[in-house]
């Protein structure tokens, strides 16, 4: 299983694409938590004349240092799915199984190095989104750390960004086809859902039953983003893990089942 998890890493910190990803979610996480800095410590009243959103301090200070999980975890999406879909299109997956000859285990691989790879991603984007957060805060005369939750908020993000990169594994292997698995997944995430939960918005029993369990929603909750209105209904954060998680764990699932049973051209 080492030697499995050892190549996946070796396939992807090979390549250019990890130090380019790397660069966009440092400077992601560095630019979203300066916007997100200044547009949510201004007053009350000017942030209602913008309309923007309020919240605790707590959710201040977690939403700027998270605002570049916005960007992070599509690039992680992206991620998974390259993961999985540049082996099928440059017909290298027969090598990987010729490799290691139990599809399982090779699959739990790629987990593996995913989680691996999501929490390296993650530590990037805190780097960039503390250091330029916790001076913007601390110029607009909010405490930087407010609590101790938000070091766990920060360890959580580690897991969102790792649970996104899964649910791009999964799209990867259900969408044969790189390119189509990369627009859906990423045009969904991105477009479809958002617009699905305004949608939910209008219509009570979606807003309070169904528009909490929604992706972007769960993670939010897992993060304890700043609320986008005083009627959204909100998991409490092991709820959006566990909500996520089951995204993850049933797009990889059925992509890891498809997988093994596949024939292999």
């Amino acid at each position: 299983m080492i030697p499995a998890i050892r190549s996946e890493l070796r396939k992807f910190f090979s390549t250019r694409l990890w130090w380019g990803m790397a660069i966009a979610i440092f400077v992601g996480g560095a630019a979203f938590a300066a916007l997100f800095g200044f547009l949510l410590t201004s007053d009350a009243a000017s942030a209602a004349q913008n309309g923007a959103p309020t919240g605790s301090p707590v959710q201040v200070a977690s939403s700027v240092y998270t605002g570049g999980l916005s960007i992070g975890y599509l690039l992680l999406l992206t991620i998974g799915v390259l993961q999985i879909g540049s082996e099928y299109r440059h017909k290298t997956i027969s090598g990987t199984f010729l490799a290691t000859p139990k599809r399982l285990r090779a699959m739990l691989a790629k987990v593996v190095a995913l989680l691996g790879i999501g929490a390296v991603y993650g530590l990037i984007s805190l780097v960039g989104s503390v250091s330029v957060g916790a001076v913007v805060l601390g110029l607009r005369d909010r405490d930087a750390f407010p609590s101790g939750t938000i070091v766990r908020t920060l360890a959580l993000s580690l897991l969102v960004l790792g649970l996104w990169a899964l649910i791009g594994l999964g799209i990867g292997i259900l969408i044969p086809n790189q390119v189509a698995a990369l627009l859906i997944g990423v045009g969904v995430a991105w477009i479809v859902e958002p617009l699905i939960g305004v949608a939910m918005s209008f219509w009570e029993f979606g807003r309070e039953h169904i528009a909490q369990f929604l992706p972007s929603r769960a993670t939010n909750a897992i993060v304890d983003a700043v609320t986008s209105g005083p009627n959204e209904v909100r998991l409490e954060w092991w709820g959006g893990a566990l909500t996520l998680t089951a995204y993850a764990v049933v797009l990889a699932g059925i992509g890891i089942w498809r997988t093994t049973r596949a024939d292999i051209s």
